[in-house]
């Protein structure tokens, strides 16, 4: 390979390499359930105030920042899954 790959591309090559990746099922689907989150995510129609410990606001910020998007968008998003019966409980965080 005549490119340099960063890092993070170096990573991802490994991962696939050792078959860490799966294939998804019923593609088609997922993509309608995720655009479904996202638009739901995306309007915003009513405003709420919620007090929280800052040690959550904090572990909410650092998982939303690791995902790519802002707190608030993945607080609605999670919201979104629960309340819809899409939320599929994963191990802890370290």
């Amino acid at each position: 390979m005549t490119k340099k790959l960063k890092k993070y591309e170096r990573d991802i090559l490994k991962s696939f390499e050792k078959g860490e990746w799966q294939e998804v099922r019923e593609i088609k689907k997922e993509k309608k359930n995720h655009l479904s989150y996202a638009k739901a995510a995306i309007k915003k129609d009513k405003r709420i105030n919620i007090r929280i410990s800052q040690n959550d606001l904090e572990s909410l910020q650092k998982i939303a920042m690791e995902e790519g998007i802002p707190y608030q968008t993945m607080i609605s998003s999670v919201l979104h899954k629960y309340i819809n019966g899409k939320l599929v409980e994963v191990k802890k965080r370290p």
